[in-house]
């Protein structure tokens, strides 16, 4: 399995998304510990949460608490798992997810995910999604006062513009090291933000990298230049699409969410699937 950067942390060039383990069509508890067992049998040292990851007002924390407990029931050495979660959004039986990027709610979210965790620290704390009622620069100062208070070791934030990256870039300088948007064959708006993460040499890592829990199935139905690259080198359109976001930058590490240990187990191979600049051409041009 390759590696990346994530700031001064080493962590795998592929990542587990959990969220799949707990929203609507999650699969039993006993399958959801067994993929991320199977995932770090596969090398996979990060592995990315969030408080709002579960079904009703109800359930807040249920993937964290369930990948706490996977970690915890692991038979191997988990020292150098990297877990990512988030904070700032909560879920509302009524209505979709609703926002919080005030100071005070981030701060009470990010202890309650550390306690959630059974952690004395979050290695990286990201903040879900921007709320318009609080400016950015606030949101991002209190990051920036978690990391003084010894509550996360790094941030992130999550669907940002260009203009908010720069924002926190500007607020939280190297104690920033990831970038959290969509991004996948189906999806590229993003392309501007993983560029720019680039240059400034955080990590980007694309959510929903086969196109989402719907779509992910059909992606070399979908795309037949992902199929066709697929078929002649005997692997799934799966990780030929993985590979090629791990071509576009050595700053790009997908996050393909999983609740099966066959998925997971499929998707870190990309790691270490090499592409001909040829073939990423083609599939850049699909």
């Amino acid at each position: 399995m390759k590696h990346r950067s994530l700031g001064s942390l080493t962590v795998s060039a592929i990542g587990l998304g959990g969220m799949p383990m707990s929203i609507q069509g999650r699969k039993d508890r006993e399958t959801s510990i067994a993929t991320v067992h199977a995932a770090l049998d596969a090398g996979i040292t990060l592995i990315d949460t969030a408080n709002s990851y579960h079904l009703d007002a109800d359930g807040i924390g249920h993937n964290e608490i369930l990948i706490a407990e996977a970690l915890r029931s692991y038979g191997g050495d988990t020292s150098g798992v990297v877990v990512a979660t988030k904070g700032g959004t909560i879920h509302r039986d009524e209505g979709p997810w609703g926002l919080e990027g005030s100071p005070e709610a981030l701060h009470r979210a990010a202890r309650a995910s550390a306690e959630r965790l059974g952690v004395q620290v979050i290695d990286l704390y990201q903040h879900h999604r921007p709320d318009p009622e609080v400016p950015y620069e606030e949101t991002m100062g209190a990051l920036r006062e978690l990391i003084e208070q010894g509550v996360i070791r790094f941030a992130g934030i999550s669907n940002a513009d260009p203009d908010q990256i720069r924002t926190a870039h500007e607020v939280l300088g190297d104690a920033l090291v990831s970038v959290q948007n969509q991004f996948s064959p189906e999806f590229r708006s993003s392309e501007p933000e993983l560029e720019l993460c680039d240059s400034l040499g955080i990590a980007f890592l694309p959510w929903s990298p086969l196109g989402g829990i719907r779509r992910a199935p059909g992606l070399g139905e979908e795309r037949s230049a992902f199929r066709e690259i697929a078929d002649d080198r005997g692997v799934s359109p799966q990780q030929v699409a993985l590979a090629w976001e791990l071509a576009l930058s050595e700053r790009v590490i997908p996050i393909p969410g999983a609740s099966r240990p066959e998925s997971i187990v499929d998707s870190a191979r990309a790691a270490d699937l090499e592409l001909s600049s040829d073939e990423i051409s083609r599939l850049s041009a699909a």
